[in-house]
């Protein structure tokens, strides 16, 4: 019976703050937490240690989880569209306030929290001589912090303490990204030495201590850092891609990467999304978050049949099943029609993907056809069509033959049913059938293109690869909704995050020397991190 609540307990502890309009920076005390030997049965202090790890991936706080993807990752990867027309201070505008911009580096469910369970973690690895879950508890560090590296550019990393307390100096994002490659493989080899080593599945609820699949994610998680550092350091790029294939890596949806963690407790996204629904009417479509135009324009034009699974057809009306809100606009004129646009289709026991197999097959048809990378196990057209397949796989569509044989659709001019932000011009003349004797250039987009559509809703990856290649092409920015005083360019959009004002009282001497030293002295959105400097984007 105290196993049982005791689990019961460490789901409360897990997930707290559901409530937008609550402070989701303040930290508040469980008098019903249970002490240290009660946590000890039934390795109830592995569980939750590990938990915890997990939800600061994709974080499991509702309010954390809507900053970092609907309103962050969403908007800038042409995902979602922020609707509030309340909202003055936005990132979609190029304004935030300091309560917007400082969530992956400053929030207490995110970076405190990883390392202290880290740490946690590490003791009972010691206690118990089972290194293994230290092994896995790596990895996911690696899986969180790589998202707050590409948010920010230079962070906080190698001389974080213990309590994740982060007024400490900062890495190069170069430096960050070299400790990610060295603690994978440190991962990869203690799970190679120990395969039978155990961990209960209620310490694991991505893949149920199946030491194997762990391997696959760390190697494909390894794939997808070496080809974001692709630009910057191709050399590097190319051996740790090697690496990552040669080690085995995600090539089935049964290996994909998710916390199925929501069954009694409630997917974040689910919540966020629908935030301040309209409360006049049976809305279906959610609220302070909807699909963006971007994404819907092109599977629109491809008729793809993932829409079903991916959208909530829009209250528009016939003619307008799908319809998405064009991001960085001037949110005043959706008047009282926001709600009509195509919302988010996610369910409330929905897994959180970390990463799928889709995206693995599309690394390496990148790595080949782009840039020429041996050893990668295949010709770049296998692995585009296996991509698509994965996906269709993955959501349910059928099958993609049909789709996968389409050189005619193209993406679909967007067309705003209110008439107030329509975008007139074509967006991208890539088509969807695979052409070997196309140029490098095409053959990256056509690949980047269907990775972002098998990606969705993996916002923040989708933005690091438009800012790393300029793919999809994606709606710019409407000059009334770019309020960035002229510092964004708005067909470049947000080139990274700019570190809070209260970075600057707390932490100033080490802040202020990240942003001479990694920076070139400019700590603004339109400043570009280390790996984004391809000569193609400027």
């Amino acid at each position: 019976m105290r196993s049982i609540i005791n689990k019961i307990i460490a789901g409360a502890l897990v997930f707290t703050g559901v409530s937008c309009t609550g402070d989701y920076l303040e930290i508040n005390s469980n008098p019903y937490q249970p002490g240290t030997d009660d946590m000890q049965t039934d390795d109830y202090m592995l569980g939750s240690a590990m938990n915890n790890l997990a939800s600061c991936v994709v974080s499991s706080d509702v309010n954390t989880a809507q900053f970092t993807d609907c309103l962050l990752g969403g908007p800038m990867g042409g995902y979602f569209a922020d609707t509030n027309t309340g909202w003055g201070n936005t990132i979609g505008n190029f304004n935030a306030t300091d309560n917007w911009t400082n969530v992956f580096l400053k929030s207490d469910k995110l970076i405190p929290q990883l390392f202290t369970n880290l740490t946690s973690v590490e003791n009972i690895s010691k206690q118990t001589g089972n290194p293994v879950p230290l092994a896995i508890a790596k990895i996911i560090k690696v899986a969180a912090m790589s998202r707050v590296t590409d948010t920010y550019g230079p962070i906080p990393y190698s001389k974080i303490g213990l309590d994740g307390a982060v007024t400490t100096p900062y890495d190069s994002q170069k430096d960050v990204y070299n400790q990610f490659f060295t603690e994978l493989d440190e991962a990869v080899a203690t799970l190679n030495e120990n395969p039978g080593a155990a961990l209960a599945a209620t310490a694991d609820y991505v893949y149920s201590g199946n030491i194997s699949k762990w391997i696959k994610f760390a190697n494909s998680l390894k794939l997808r850092l070496a080809m974001r550092i692709v630009y910057a350091d191709r050399t590097l790029s190319e051996t740790k891609a090697q690496e990552a294939i040669k080690g085995g890596v995600i090539e089935a949806n049964a290996d994909n990467a998710q916390w199925n963690y929501f069954g009694s407790t409630i997917n974040p996204l689910y919540t966020a999304t629908r935030y301040n629904s309209a409360t006049d009417h049976a809305c279906k479509t959610g609220g302070d978050t909807h699909v963006a135009a971007d994404i819907i324009c092109y599977m629109n034009g491809y008729n793809d049949p993932r829409r079903s699974k991916y959208f909530v057809p829009s209250e528009w009306g016939e003619g307008y099943e799908y319809v998405g809100i064009r991001r960085s606009i001037n949110r005043s004129t959706l008047g009282t029609d926001a709600h009509k646009y195509s919302g988010v289709n996610v369910a409330q026991g929905d897994p959180v993907v970390w990463m799928n197999a889709a995206e693995v097959a599309f690394l390496r048809a990148e790595a080949v056809a782009v840039f020429n990378f041996s050893g990668m196990g295949g010709t770049a057209h296998d692995f585009y069509k296996k991509g698509v397949e994965l996906s269709f796989e993955q959501w349910g569509a059928g099958s993609a033959t049909n789709y996968l044989d389409d050189a005619v659709s193209k993406p679909a001019i967007y067309n705003d049913p209110s008439g107030m932000n329509s975008y007139g011009s074509q967006l991208s003349a890539i088509t969807i059938k695979w052409n070997d004797s196309d140029t490098p250039d095409v053959k990256q987009e056509r690949i980047i293109t269907q990775k972002w559509i098998a990606n969705w809703m993996l916002g923040n990856e989708a933005w690091a690869d438009f800012r790393r290649t300029g793919y999809p092409r994606l709606i710019p920015a409407d000059p009334a909704g770019n309020k960035s005083g002229g510092v964004v360019d708005n067909e470049l959009g947000a080139r990274r995050m700019p570190f809070p004002t209260d970075e600057y009282i707390s932490n100033k001497e080490n802040v202020e020397t990240a942003v001479s030293s990694y920076l070139n002295g400019k700590d603004n959105y339109a400043t570009r991190v280390w790996w984004d400097c391809n000569s193609n984007i400027r």
